[in-house]
């Protein structure tokens, strides 16, 4: 009597363990996307813009799938803000990554991973060089407010002036100046409420790069839109990071899940507006020492289209390498364009349009 041996059907654990790891890497993916779309991990709804800016930008691309694969990476089933016993720092950490990410997928892996190494010191010290730059000529010229009007204020190596745009580093060390405590506090507050959160998230090499690159656009857009007046002020840069964040919250509003969002971003255009406003009235208020004007309020507007377009795509991808983004050397190469332009236009313009610009400091 033949006596057949009885089958053994395999559970879906085993199969997984038996198929080949490709296989299980695939099915490890689709488990993750399936968690994406759970209700337990919300996905804000978005419109046909939204969908092809992230199709553009690749968003969602394979590089966070395969670091959860590597890391052997299991991401819980329960919300972050469900999370208990959580120390100090920790509470920290959870409320920057509700501030700055848009998905609970991102959130969760950014809590999980993040360590404080290392610590987000670009903008603090940035914030500290200016205070310290600012106190020195503080002292030295024995005012606080409105130190534009005094006499000495431009002769300082760092402020941007038309006659002195040969000397190439005070395109950048403009920002390091500022016209007055009024003028310091505003942008330090911007710096510091919107820059520290986004360093934590994103990182120093690509906040660094949004803030230089606003920094370096606002004084390139004053020598070419505003050729006769000086430039000086950070709010290049703050323009520029404020716009993106603001730019992203907007973009995946329904996803933000930070406390009094829409509180936060009136009081962030409230603070923006004050500012601008200041800048303008000071920029044709009489000046002091004629016929150099006060400084130009144009490196604003300059900060906000680097944060509306290369600052986006900067903060949107969260996940995935500025080098694998389509998006981001579109805008990239535009802005190298301009400023490949902007240097061009001051070496020739101003003698071209033969610009009567005001005497060096």
């Amino acid at each position: 009597m033949e006596t057949s041996s009885p089958r053994m059907t395999a559970g879906p654990r085993e199969a997984q363990v038996n198929c080949s790891p490709a296989v299980a890497a695939n099915a490890e993916g689709e488990e993750i996307e399936v968690l994406e779309s759970t209700d337990v991990l919300p996905v804000a709804p978005e419109d046909q813009w939204k969908s092809l800016f992230d199709k553009m930008s690749n968003k969602r691309s394979n590089s966070f799938r395969r670091a959860i694969l590597q890391g052997s990476r299991q991401l819980k089933g329960c919300s972050l803000r469900d999370e208990v016993g959580l120390g100090l720092s920790q509470r920290l950490v959870r409320h920057v990554a509700y501030e700055t990410l848009p998905r609970e997928v991102d959130r969760k892996w950014y809590f999980d991973s993040y360590t404080y190494c290392p610590p987000p010191l670009l903008i603090l010290a940035i914030t500290i060089a200016e205070v310290a730059v600012f106190m020195y000529y503080g002292f030295q010229l024995d005012r606080l407010v409105l130190q534009v009007s005094s006499p000495s204020f431009l002769k300082s190596p760092l402020p941007y002036h038309p006659q002195l745009r040969a000397q190439a580093w005070r395109y950048l060390s403009y920002s390091f100046m500022h016209t007055g405590i009024e003028h310091l506090s505003l942008n330090m507050a911007m710096q510091l409420l919107v820059g520290v959160p986004l360093e934590m998230v994103h990182g120093a090499l690509r906040i660094g790069l949004v803030y230089v690159c606003g920094v370096l656009a606002g004084s390139l857009a004053v020598s070419v839109t505003d050729m006769t007046a000086p430039v000086v002020g950070s709010s290049g840069g703050v323009y520029a990071l404020v716009s993106a964040h603001l730019a992203n919250v907007v973009m995946n509003w329904s996803g933000m899940k930070c406390q009094f969002k829409l509180f936060r971003m009136a009081m962030a255009l409230v603070c923006m507006s004050v500012e601008f406003g200041r800048a303008v009235w000071l920029r044709f208020y009489p000046p002091a020492f004629p016929p150099c004007p006060n400084p130009s309020f144009v490196a604003h507007l300059g900060g906000v289209v680097v944060g509306l377009t290369l600052g986006v795509v900067v903060l949107q991808n969260y996940e995935q390498r500025l080098q694998e983004q389509s998006l981001f050397w579109i805008f990239f190469c535009v802005y190298t364009l301009f400023v490949l332009c902007a240097v061009f236009w001051n070496i020739f313009a101003y003698s071209l349009l033969d610009v009567r610009l005001p005497p060096p400091p």
